[in-house]
């Protein structure tokens, strides 16, 4: 199982940026997927989660109604678009698919593999 995320970066507070995850060595279709974040000092928390039928969405309540999460299965990836972003957003951003398959709901940590790709920094400041 691999992960590669990008699209991070340094943002304007109230900007946006669009993060990428390309997924690859498991049946992609069949699992959801997360997206976590961790700022330093932190523990890695979640952001949101999109079910293996990507109809259902699922959001921490400090990102809803700013950021969406969503999944091109022919491509095996998953994006999160973030908009309106805050200072408290800045974070090492990681994607993760859930331990099970053909499952919905919110993905905490715990239930990602325990492997983690390198992740993707995304800095928001003046």
């Amino acid at each position: 199982v691999q992960v590669v995320e990008s699209g991070g970066g340094l943002v304007q507070p109230g900007g946006s940026l669009k993060l990428s995850c390309v997924a690859s060595g498991f049946s992609f279709s069949t699992y959801a997927m997360g997206w976590f974040r961790q700022a330093p000092g932190k523990e890695r928390e979640f952001v949101a989660s999109i079910s293996w039928r990507s109809g259902n969405t699922y959001y921490a309540d400090s990102v809803k109604g700013r950021f969406t999460i969503s999944r091109d299965n022919a491509k095996n990836t998953v994006s999160l678009q973030m908009n309106s972003l805050k200072p408290e957003d800045t974070a090492v951003y990681y994607c993760n698919r859930h331990r099970d398959m053909y499952t919905y709901g919110l993905m905490s940590p715990r239930l990602a593999l325990d492997s983690w790709g390198q992740g993707t920094q995304v800095t928001v400041s003046q």
